[in-house]
């Protein structure tokens, strides 16, 4: 049970800063309105001083009001003046850590159990930008920043419509982090925002700082390789899945919003696929599924034919595979499990470096130890070549990088020791893995299996914007959604 304000001011004071541990960054002005007793509570850096005392003196000057109590003053500030208060006053001491972590400034007033809330945030934080992790030719500029708060008004902007629905709430018992929930209640099932709100709100985290903390909440408990929810930086993106039924989960201090729920072949569009030619758009989706497997497939099944069958591959190459690796001397199992732990390596130094000298440093590393290892005839040429063009082509998808990682590791042991019959066990279980997964009671694979006309709509290839707009996506029209969401 929260502790509610007394009338005693010294006593709210006491406790405030107490509450606080006399924090060097609280500031607590006390001041006389109009002859009541009163104190200014903010946080230096959430809340500008400058405006606060405009404020002040505008009401201190224009007003003739005198007060009989501290009741009085604060009726007459919340009801009858213009000043920028909020409509909900304080009423407890966890109300008040809220409100002045959120940048606002409290009045206590002596006599009263209850203190007026002024809107006088002025917090730093990173404008609006394009989004470094989402490149596209067409469409909105524009990112997520770093408050949730911005987030909200950046998408509401876009969504002009009375049935977006928008839910804020704190999460993390240490942080106390803003978590806001953005849907159309008239798209998105009641009992599916039920379920996904309850979720969100039993989550036991001891900090929040990024919307990716929240994901294992909302997938089931069993293993898999692949997501259950989407992530985006751009406002439009989040706009368009509002728009399909789906619910965007927004954290304060993340610029990432989470979508949710999320199917596997949403990984291969995007925002050009809608402003472009539906024909061009259809061959580079297939083009991107094509380089999905390829990143996941190509060094295990390579290894698997020079190892077990060679015969399969043309008398050229075979003859120029078998001289470049009587050169080396590690087995080509080992040899590409070296390449593809190289290439990370490298490409974690890329990023983790600061941005000026990451990408040289990356370039400059891949090229000087690739050429110097098929120089020293420590590697062979073409196990470089298959190892570079799986790390490529999985950078068409980087939202599956992660797992396509994994997966190209598993790949090249399952090829590596058990050869053809390892493969073929690896990719049904890779199989099994997608297929059986369900993103809140709808398939994962879906609309793509179970095969339904929406995926020759708007799935493995997109139709023209007359065959779209005759039938807008909506998630409930994916099989499935009659499940039960809380599984």
């Amino acid at each position: 049970m929260p502790r509610p304000l007394t009338d005693s001011l010294d006593a709210n004071v006491a406790h405030l800063k107490e509450m606080f541990g006399n924090s060097a960054d609280l500031y607590a002005k006390p001041v006389n309105v109009r002859g009541v007793p009163c104190c200014l509570c903010f946080f230096e850096g959430l809340s500008t001083l400058e405006r606060l005392w405009v404020v002040m003196l505008s009401m201190l000057n224009e007003s003739h009001f005198e007060p009989a109590n501290g009741q009085d003053l604060f009726n007459y500030i919340q009801h009858q003046t213009d000043l920028p208060v909020e409509n909900a006053p304080v009423e407890d001491f966890d109300a008040l850590r809220t409100q002045l972590t959120a940048g606002t400034t409290v009045m206590l007033i002596d006599g009263c159990c209850k203190a007026v809330v002024l809107s006088t945030q002025n917090m730093q934080f990173r404008s609006v930008q394009e989004p470094s992790g989402e490149g596209d030719i067409r469409g909105s500029r524009e990112g997520f920043c770093d408050l949730v708060r911005i987030n909200v008004s950046l998408v509401r902007r876009l969504v002009r419509t009375e049935s977006l629905t928008i839910k804020i709430f704190p999460a993390g018992k240490r942080t106390g982090t803003e978590v806001a929930m953005l849907y159309d209640r008239t798209l998105a099932k009641p009992e599916f925002v039920e379920a996904i709100e309850k979720k969100l709100k039993s989550v036991d985290l001891p900090v929040l700082f990024d919307s990716g903390y929240l994901a294992p909440y909302l997938q089931r408990g069993s293993f898999s390789f692949f997501q259950e929810v989407g992530y985006t930086e751009r406002p439009v993106t989040a706009a368009a899945k509002i728009c399909e039924g789906k619910i965007i989960v927004l954290v304060n201090a993340s610029p990432f919003a989470m979508i949710v729920p999320y199917f596997f072949n949403e990984n291969f569009q995007s925002l050009d696929d809608y402003a472009g030619k539906a024909y061009f758009a259809s061959a580079v989706r297939l083009l991107k599924y094509t380089a999905f497997f390829l990143s996941v497939l190509l060094p295990g099944l390579f290894v698997s034919i020079a190892e077990y069958t060679p015969e399969l591959f043309p008398p050229q190459l075979l003859y120029k595979v078998a001289a470049a690796e009587t050169a080396t001397p590690l087995p080509l199992f080992m040899e590409m499990m070296l390449v593809i732990v190289l290439l990370e390596i490298i490409r974690e130094a890329g990023l983790r470096l600061p941005k000026p000298i990451g990408h040289s440093v990356s370039l400059v590393a891949a090229l000087i130890v690739g050429d110097a290892a098929t120089k020293a005839g420590i590697m062979s040429t073409p196990v470089l070549i298959v190892a570079a063009l799986t790390t490529i082509s999985i950078f068409v998808i980087p939202s599956l990088y992660e797992p396509a990682t994994v997966l190209r590791v598993l790949f090249v042991l399952a090829g590596g020791l058990f050869g053809p019959f390892g493969l073929v066990t690896m990719f049904f279980l890779m199989l099994v893995s997608i297929c059986g997964m369900h993103s809140f009671g709808v398939p994962y694979t879906s609309p793509l299996v179970p095969f339904g006309r929406s995926a020759l709509r708007d799935g493995l290839v997109r139709m023209p914007w007359q065959r779209l707009a005759s039938h807008p996506f909506d998630v409930n029209d994916l099989p499935g959604g009659e499940e039960n969401y809380e599984s």
